[in-house]
């Protein structure tokens, strides 16, 4: 279970048991599954790339570009299922699904073609159908061509559009100004798209959409890149602190992130607005009735205030967060997202858990650092101690210098080619990670120490770091980094894999790449699909099953074989069901003539 922070309306069902009903201040979170029985499309939902939440609907967009959703206002005669909506779509080079968004009663999605669809309800104009009547269209029906992005909310009436261009259109509830259109457009619905003027100078990042305001990101195209928040509509709920509507994108000034803070993420719900900002503040204001604002009260905030956390375990590294605000209430969550290697290392070497060895800069200050990550960068040197050599050059850094030379050191970047400079020479530059740990793999003896973690498997142990598996596996990642904080070093029993398929796992676990000498099979192909599941590992880049399709040239085999297999497989049960009926037959007849005879 990752790291997750709830606060807010605790609405029948209760989200967490034993709790208020407003919840005030952020408490922990543990989702609870209580669905076992899944219909025949959530089956299908294997690979989640994006989930979006309306008050009234929910969508999960999958990796293979398919969108399942349900709602009153999706599936009216099941509105608890699941239904695949992007299989409706008339126009069959538009089946493939780049994201999804939802509005309070609709669904938006954007196709890899770059075209925008609507399904869902119309009544304020919310699917820009140019229509006034109240449409609702059973199948994703096309709204515009040629945008790259949707901007809404889950209690939104109203959405936007984003081209190329920078661009920007909108349609839907405008009763509190709320798209933005200006003094001159108070049309309570605006039902045709229609084009934002006055847009703020420079790149439009994200824009957040509640039921009566919109707050937009801007960044700045200078130097610095600084972030800048605009908002629109009701009073109580923009930001700003006076009794009127705003009818354009006005900026928003706070002290609270004026200064050397950045704005890294903005969140909009029913009525409140949430700020996550580079220096590890989380800002909010509007509405706080069910203390969906976390500030421990239920005031109404008129302008950004600055809401207290409870320590969290990764609260050095505010990045990995992100937030959420739902309809009354809000989540800060924990998610580390994994693409290379290299990546991983800088988002793991500040990571204090894993943190087994300290360096002193020049003002005294402490840098903590993994000295398993260490011995993979750093040159492995018998007549220099390369740890020493790296302390040396710390002792004479500022911390932030210190930062930009480990940040160097895990990802292989030049980040400053100044310090570069100074400690290429203790560096394999020109080594890959994984070349490196795969060198530190096949010397067995050489990492015994670092390896912190057994996996037992028919009465055999395979030693790991704690690191390594975080770097590859989702399910380590989310064992190792719990707010559970579980201690066990072991993990019994994968007998489900034989040796030659977890020799492949452990050397891939290392190298990222496929162990040679190992004659590959199709059981070991299943076997792998399997295990690959199971550990989680789809997240990694390269997948270490399209590595061995890759390799061996095995994908359309593995497809027919896995269709004969279902077939064959359906065949045999409606064959053991027509035998099973027969017998059936031949008892009952059996049985009534064995009654004729003795009732003769």
């Amino acid at each position: 279970m990752n790291d997750c922070l709830f606060f807010g309306q605790n609405k029948f069902p209760s989200l967490i048991k034993n709790e208020p009903d407003k919840i005030t201040n952020p408490i922990k979170f543990e989702f609870e599954n209580e669905n076992e029985n899944e219909n025949k499309n959530e089956k299908q939902i294997k690979q989640i790339s994006t989930v979006t939440v309306g008050s009234q609907n929910e969508a999960i967009l999958t990796k293979e570009g398919n969108v399942f959703a349900k709602g009153k206002d999706i599936n009216p005669n099941n509105p608890n299922e699941f239904i695949n909506i992007s299989s409706l779509i008339e126009d069959t080079n538009d089946r493939i699904i780049q994201d999804i968004v939802s509005g309070m009663y609709s669904i938006y999605l954007l196709t890899s073609n770059q075209n925008v669809y609507g399904i869902g309800s119309n009544k304020y104009g919310q699917l820009g159908l140019d229509s006034y009547t109240l449409y609702k269209p059973e199948k994703p029906i096309l709204i515009m061509k040629n945008f790259s992005k949707i901007f809404s909310g889950n209690s939104s009436l109203h959405f936007f559009l984003l081209n190329s261009n920078q661009e920007l259109f909108g349609c839907g509830d405008n009763d509190y100004g709320q798209l933005g259109l200006g003094e001159s457009r108070r049309e309570t619905r605006i039902y045709k798209l229609t084009k934002i003027q006055n847009i703020p100078k420079g790149k439009i990042i994200d824009i957040q959409c509640g039921s009566t305001h919109s707050v937009m990101l801007i960044q700045n195209q200078n130097k610095n890149k600084k972030r800048k928040l605009y908002s629109c509509g009701f009073y109580s709920t923009n930001g700003f602190w006076k009794d009127e509507y705003t009818y354009e994108f006005t900026e928003i000034k706070s002290s609270l992130f004026e200064n050397d803070d950045n704005i890294l993420e903005i969140s909009v719900g029913h009525f409140h607005t949430l700020i996550l900002t580079s220096n590890s503040k989380l800002i909010g204001f509007g509405s706080n009735h069910f203390g969906e604002l976390g500030t421990g009260d239920k005031k109404r905030e008129q302008i950004p205030i600055q809401i207290e956390l409870p320590k969290l375990r990764f609260n050095e590294d505010i990045s990995n967060y992100h937030i959420s605000c739902g309809y009354n209430k809000s989540f800060l969550y924990y998610s580390l997202s994994f693409s290379n290697l290299e990546e991983d290392l800088i988002k793991l070497f500040k990571r204090k858990e894993f943190c087994d060895i300290s360096f002193k800069t020049k003002n005294g200050e402490i840098i903590e650092a993994h000295k398993l990550i260490l011995k993979y960068r750093l040159n492995q040197n018998e007549n220099q101690n390369q740890i020493e050599k790296l302390q040396e050059i710390i002792s004479k850094k500022s911390i932030k210098e210190s930062n930009q030379i480990f940040e160097m050191i895990y990802s292989n970047r030049i980040i400053n080619p100044k310090l570069y400079s100074e400690i290429k020479e203790i560096i394999n530059s020109n080594e890959k990670i994984e070349e490196t740990m795969k060198r530190i793999y096949l010397n067995e003896n050489e990492n015994e120490n670092e390896k912190d973690f057994i996996i037992e498997r028919k009465e055999k142990q395979y030693k790991f770091p704690k690191l390594i598996l975080i770097m590859r596996s989702e399910l380590y990642r989310g064992m190792f980094l719990s707010v559970t904080n579980d201690t066990s070093n072991k993990v019994k029993d994968y007998s489900e894999l034989s040796n030659e398929s977890f020799q492949i796992f452990e050397y891939w676990i290392y190298s990222n790449q496929i162990k040679n000498g190992i004659q590959i099979t199709q059981e070991i192909i299943d076997e792998l699909e399997t295990g690959i599941d199971y550990f989680q590992l789809n997240q990694t880049n390269p997948n270490l099953f399209d590595l061995l399709i890759n390799k061996f040239k095995i994908k359309l085999k593995l497809k027919t074989k896995s269709k004969l297999k279902s077939k064959i497989k359906k065949i045999k049960i409606k064959i053991k069901i027509k035998i099973k009926i027969k017998i059936k037959i031949k008892i009952k007849i059996k049985i009534n003539k064995k009654i004729i005879q003795n009732q003769n």
